[in-house]
């Protein structure tokens, strides 16, 4: 009986020793995993640039809700870094067209970033029913010479677009007299932005108490174009040949109705898909054109 007594005690002995060098290896393997994790990866604070400014306008950053508000999307949009990545890619595709566009119509250059912000420069829907990069309502779209209906939607036209958010902040400019507010009306709207300046009897974007989306607006501008501007000092470490290009494209001017775009494509050598990229305002498979209206239908030149 002792004997069994002594074996048992020896197995239990045993088994808590083993569970003991189990846990410490466990615990020693977490904490390597800890440091590890550490070791490669650093979350920083980032330190906010003393000088930014806006088409021009300085930003108050001694006011510390401003100070915030940058901080805020700096950290937001440095930490987003599949996002921030795709950013550099699609600006380096399509700011050409964008950049001269508002040079022509005298809007400052920074308002490309503007449109960074709204879609990500693609043509995107919004819940409210605003579309295409420069993200334009139906009835803000035809008020600034767009053509929008179930056949053609010309807010999927990025020069025509560009064109038309150049009007409304041109307009914007002149009610408000500084581009800061004129930014801000482009999200909450001029009769908006003019409402909440007389009744809170303010002139400045930065003393106006606005809605969440339009509070983050000026400062998510400003913090993509820091950090598109300074990939390397966010961390965004790519290569030119990383970087999306867009295909030199020839354009065909069309005054008539096309029946079938489908079949107009394989007449042109390539196909239906092939077209509507290039041409994302056809909304349909046919053109109707009973104004005999001239549209231009880009193609892409290698496949001619």
């Amino acid at each position: 009986m002792k004997n069994e007594v002594k074996i048992l005690s020896l197995v239990a002995i045993i088994l808590v020793s083993s569970l003991l060098i189990f846990a410490s290896k466990k615990s020693k393997t977490n904490n390597e995993s800890d440091i590890s994790t550490s070791e490669f990866y650093k979350i920083k604070a980032l330190k906010i640039p003393k000088n930014l400014s806006f088409a021009g306008e300085r930003i108050p950053l001694e006011k510390q809700d401003i100070k915030e508000r940058i901080d805020r999307e700096l950290l937001v949009n440095t930490y987003w870094q599949s996002n921030g990545l795709l950013f550099f890619k699609r600006t380096h595709k399509y700011f050409p067209i964008i950049e001269p566009i508002l040079k022509k119509n005298g809007i400052p250059d920074d308002f490309k970033y503007l449109a960074v912000i709204e879609s990500g420069l693609m043509n995107v829907t919004s819940p409210a029913g605003a579309r295409g990069f420069w993200q334009l309502l139906k009835n803000t779209a035809k008020e600034n010479g767009l053509e929008v209906n179930d056949n053609v939607d010309e807010r999927y036209n990025l020069e025509l677009a560009t064109q038309a958010a150049c009007n409304y902040l041109k307009e914007a400019r002149i009610k408000f007299g500084t581009w800061t507010l004129a930014a801000a009306a482009y999200n909450a709207g001029i009769k908006g932005i003019s409402k909440k300046l007389e009744t809170q009897q303010v002139k400045s974007y930065y003393d106006l108490l606005v809605g969440d989306e339009t509070k983050r607006y000026v400062p998510r501008i400003v913090a993509v174009k820091e950090i598109l501007t300074h990939p390397k000092k966010y961390g965004f470490i790519f290569e030119t040949s990383d970087l999306y290009n867009l295909e030199p494209t020839k354009t065909i001017k069309v005054d008539t109705v096309i029946t079938n775009i489908a079949r107009f494509s394989k007449d042109l050598g390539i196909n239906y898909k092939t077209l509507k990229l290039y041409n994302p305002w056809l909304r349909e498979n046919k053109l109707n054109n009973k104004t005999k209206k001239e549209y231009s239908i880009k193609i892409p030149i290698k496949i001619l």
